[in-house]
């Protein structure tokens, strides 16, 4: 790989203007990698714009057109230690990797045709009535809850009705008060979708110490709480950045009822948001800042990093289901990073398969 010095660097303000405005379109709902940046800079203006992109990114730190995530993500392209490589002509981690992206993508589309996703999609479709306010009430009230429906809409729509010990909750409705609603969990009667019981299934030859150093990892060095927790039907896992102890960073939380290969796959999704940058850069620049992302879009790769790591492990989950779901129309959606997905499966997979050495904070 090359490894060439950096030259001084004394930009034109005119060219350094006009760059940092190409990055800065570049980014806006996109959060590319630094490789797709220093493409996207050099194809446009030539090879020797690259040693001006550290003073493009570092002008539009206090740019008043950049939104603050934007900014948190510049920041962490110039604190991190891919910008350097772009700039050097590393070749990017994506070519490891990118056909069996591509094998995801095939499958997520060709299984956007069958019955079962249609079927999917109408059950789905059918829980879209309840406005987000009240969904925000019913999150509150039952954090693990993933759908929800009064007892009459249970029966009508799905020929299910709450269980005897079933534990109501209470939403906003028009012409009264309050109206008593029920979790997917509370309910009994007409199977489910068997996408909704096996979406984290994971198959194939298993070692019990892909999760066991995968977990170890993930606390020890990246200081992630990891839980297992029971969780709705329809919900596998989370990542979230709200913790109690202030040793850990973030925290991620696995369903209990899942089978180990299960929790592994699940652990790969919820991890590779966090690494992938979705819920932010944290104080010692662990990841990068992509919070911008559209949420399709941060399904895609996360999910995509988990097929990653699970294919090459020779693991057979269930993400083609899943993928293609957050596929509109078949597209692909906008701001998905190849690059991204591909540096950050290589890591978990390293996770899964040594104790990696702790990291040195900043």
């Amino acid at each position: 790989m090359p490894d060439l010095p950096m030259p001084e660097r004394n930009p034109d303000a005119d060219l350094l203007h006009t760059v940092s405005t190409s990055l800065l379109e570049a980014a806006r709902g996109q959060q590319p990698s630094a490789w797709q940046l220093c493409d996207l800079a050099e194809q446009r203006f030539g090879t020797p714009v690259l040693w001006t992109i550290r003073d493009a990114l570092a002008a539009l730190l206090d740019d008043p057109r950049a939104t603050r995530t934007e900014r948190a993500y510049f920041r962490s392209l110039l604190d991190g230690e891919d910008l350097t490589k772009a700039i050097r002509g590393f070749e990017p981690p994506r070519k490891q990797v990118e056909s069996t992206i591509d094998q995801l993508l095939d499958r997520g589309l060709a299984y956007r045709g069958s019955a079962a996703f249609h079927d999917m999609v109408a059950f789905m479709a059918r829980f879209r009535h309840y406005s987000p306010y009240n969904n925000m009430l019913v999150r509150l009230q039952n954090p693990a809850c993933g759908l929800y429906a009064s007892a009459w809409d249970w029966q009508r729509r799905f020929a299910r009705e709450p269980r005897e010990d079933a534990r109501p909750m209470l939403i906003l409705a028009p012409m009264t008060p309050v109206m008593l609603v029920y979790a997917l969990d509370d309910t009994e009667g007409a199977d489910l979708p068997d996408e909704l019981r096996d979406f984290a299934s994971c198959t194939g030859p298993w070692d019990s110490g892909w999760l066991e150093r995968m977990l170890n990892n993930a606390g020890q060095r990246d200081r992630i709480q990891v839980q297992f927790k029971d969780l709705s039907t329809v919900q596998a896992g989370f990542a979230s950045t709200r913790v109690r102890d202030p040793h850990w960073k973030l925290r991620v939380a696995i369903h209990a009822a899942l089978d180990e290969p299960g929790r592994f796959a699940t652990l790969c999704h919820e991890l590779g948001h966090i690494h992938l940058g979705h819920l932010g850069a944290d104080e010692d620049c662990f990841w990068p800042s992509r919070r911008g992302l559209d949420p399709s879009a941060m399904e895609v790769e996360a999910e995509s990093v988990a097929y990653v790591v699970c294919t090459r492990l020779g693991l057979d989950s269930a993400s083609p289901a899943y993928v293609s779901s957050h596929m509109p129309d078949g597209q692909l959606p906008r701001g998905v990073s190849l690059d991204q997905i591909a540096k950050v499966a290589g890591l978990l997979e390293r996770m899964a398969l040594t104790l990696l050495p702790l990291r040195k904070g900043r």
